[in-house]
């Protein structure tokens, strides 16, 4: 079957109309995805819904992470995308994880998370030092909520140290940026079509 992927924007920048270098990375990604026939459907930009605090999969009147959730998991593949704030990723992708523990306690009968067989990966800009340290901190919390993480997994850019350039503003996406990108879904893509293939089988319970 085709390989679909979903792309979460989680930009501070609440509405969808102002530009985002997360969205520059995200389109990098797409280009380099499509170069394996995964199609990306949609970038989400999380922080125009009402994500509700908290680590369950509904928290009640007005929550918009199930319509969110339901959606992330009709997919194989998902970039979660993330600009860097105090060396860290943004608290939109903090919530966005904290909202997926949910996924500890709703296991089925072989003891699989709702994630399990799927694959994610990480586009991550910044004007600061951090992507390393923001990649570590989301693989962890990604893997621990039952995503399966590829090889090379983060394709990231930060400017220079306490400058002001951003991605989004580069005349020229840097080779080594669409090289790290062209592996990134060149492995995605070979995981996930395998997962699609023979999923994990979990545990009998």
């Amino acid at each position: 079957m085709p390989l679909t992927a979903i792309a979460l924007n989680c930009t501070l920048k609440s509405d969808a109309s102002e530009t985002s270098s997360t969205d520059t990375m995200i389109a990098v990604l797409a280009k380099a995805f499509g170069e394996h026939d995964v199609t990306l459907t949609e970038t989400v930009r999380v922080a125009a819904l009402n994500i509700k605090p908290g680590v369950l999969s509904d928290e009640g009147e007005g929550d918009e992470w199930p319509a969110l959730r339901a959606k992330i998991l009709r997919h194989d593949i998902l970039i979660l995308g993330t600009p860097i704030w105090l060396g860290q990723p943004s608290s939109v992708a903090k919530r966005v994880l904290e909202r997926m523990d949910a996924f500890l306690d709703e296991t089925d009968d072989q003891g699989r998370m709702p994630s399990t067989g799927k694959v994610a990966v990480c586009a991550i800009v910044g004007n600061e030092d951090g992507a390393h340290a923001s990649s570590a901190l989301m693989f962890q919390a990604l893997n621990d909520v039952g995503w399966t993480i590829p090889p090379g997994a983060a394709c990231y850019w930060v400017g220079e140290a306490m400058g002001d350039k951003e991605f989004k503003d580069l005349k020229k996406t840097p080779d080594v940026v669409q090289e790290t990108a062209a592996m990134l879904a060149s492995n995605a893509a070979h995981l996930a079509a395998l997962l699609q293939q023979k999923p994990f089988p979990g545990v009998e319970e």
